[in-house]
């Protein structure tokens, strides 16, 4: 059992690990001051990789390519970066105990950490259907996404059935674009959800017509209003059909289930303040505990522009939270302060030849406008969502740069709109304006 000492501890190995540990490169630190300890295998890297690029079937991207921090253009920092920037990364390592009051980790080996700092960037682990009791969950080629050894599998199984039969269960950011992705493979794919439409907790119903007619377009089937309640396999242990829960069954070569995640926290617990399923966090990404941060998946953070506390499961969020959290580490230690960190919600997804992108909240009353004909071979439309009389929220699928940057500023300025008539017929023009 080996006992080791820094300044700082990161622990994760995800996307706020590796921006935390870029940003500390930048703001300057000591060689040996900071450890990054991960459970994975491989250094810090971009994860919505996994759902995209890495399942191509030509071209696919692989590591070293899309290590942190490229997906923000910055430098791809690969493990031997690590080593030349003076910091200790500690891989395969998975901590099983911490002791906050003491300033200690302790991993499955029994080797001990101990730190003065220690941001928590632990992310989200997916939830599996086997945690819910469904009947043959277990069986070979039920496959999750969420790290690059699930992607592997995921890979090695498209190579195996190939051309075969897959279910996908769910309708949000995974059900869609591994839908897509195993349509790309050439795969036989119907997608399974129990919600009206799919992206609910974004989409209007306007929104998500256009997208379930263009995956049909593609090929994809959708079934929607049941869920995946069995499971049956072959002699040799691999899914062979799906039963739902309305009495159909669907034969399954391969099954990819989507069904959301949660915050990885449990070895938190009882030791510091939580909030709407995270740990409880200042504008500055500090805990209820002393010299200990939580940022991406985990933080349940003050949402500055809507004055509420969210947790947010997204990679740009990932990305922020961390460089505050050590822009703030290192400004308090000189004595300063950085300002509040003031997010805007950002969301994005590329699937077949679509791309959107999402900003603000969307709540109140919605209109739709431009050209969401799923038919036409590049269709380019988007919503504003009002409340109060104000443009809180903006979405565009097909949008330029600029466009997709006019969308940011309308949802952080909230503008007031007249009639929704008149920004219907205004569309991305009104946010032009602004």
């Amino acid at each position: 059992m080996a006992e080791k000492s820094f300044k700082y501890i990161i622990l994760g190995g995800g996307v706020s690990a590796g921006y935390a540990a870029k940003e500390f490169a930048n703001q300057g630190i000591k060689p040996g001051e900071l450890a990054v300890i991960s459970k994975e295998a491989v250094a810090p890297y971009e994860r919505p990789a996994l759902s995209k690029g890495y399942l191509f079937p030509q071209g696919a991207a692989r590591l070293p390519g899309f290590h942190c921090c490229v997906g923000s253009g910055g430098e791809k920092l690969l493990p031997e970066s690590y080593k030349q920037k003076g910091i200790e990364l500690i891989l395969s390592t998975e901590i099983v105990k911490a002791d906050l009051a003491a300033k200690t980790l302790v991993s499955a080996a029994g080797d001990v950490f101990k730190y003065e700092t220690l941001i928590i960037a632990t992310g989200s682990t997916v939830l599996r259907l086997t945690d819910f009791g469904v009947k043959g969950a277990d069986s070979k080629n039920i496959l999750y996404l969420r790290e690059i050894d699930d992607a592997d599998k995921v890979v090695e199984a498209i190579k195996a059935k190939k051309g075969g039969k897959a279910v996908v269960v769910g309708g949000g950011y995974i059900g869609l674009e591994l839908s897509a992705a195993l349509r790309i493979n050439d795969f036989d794919v119907t997608m399974v959800f129990p919600e009206p439409w799919c992206m609910p907790r974004l989409f209007t119903a306007d929104i998500a017509a256009f997208y379930e007619t263009y995956y049909t377009n593609k090929g994809v089937k959708i079934i929607k209003g049941t869920v995946a309640s069995g499971f049956t396999a072959h002699p040799n242990g691999e899914v062979n059909e799906v039963q739902l829960k309305d009495g159909r069954s669907l034969e399954a070569d391969i099954v990819i289930v989507g069904v959301g995640a949660k915050p990885l926290t449990s070895l938190f617990k009882g030791q510091v303040e939580e909030d709407k399923g995270g740990i409880k966090t200042d504008a500055f990404f500090k805990t209820s505990v002393p010299d200990v941060y939580a940022v991406g998946d985990v933080a349940t953070f003050p949402l500055k522009m809507y004055g509420d506390m969210r947790r947010v499961e997204h990679v740009d969020h990932s990305r922020k939270s961390a460089e505050q959290a050590v822009k703030a580490i290192k400004a308090a230690e000189a004595g300063g302060a950085v300002e509040e960190y003031d997010y805007l919600p950002f969301f994005y997804s590329r699937s077949f030849d679509l791309s959107w992108q999402f900003y603000g909240d969307n709540v109140g009353d919605s209109v739709l406008f431009g050209d969401s004909n799923p038919s036409n071979p590049k269709p380019r439309f988007g919503t504003y969502w009002i409340q109060d009389g104000k443009v809180v929220g903006a979405f565009m699928e097909g949008g330029s740069g600029d466009e997709n940057k006019a969308l940011a500023k309308v949802a952080k300025a909230r503008p007031v709109a007249e009639s929704l008539d008149d920004l219907t017929k205004q569309g991305i023009s009104f946010a032009a304006k602004i």
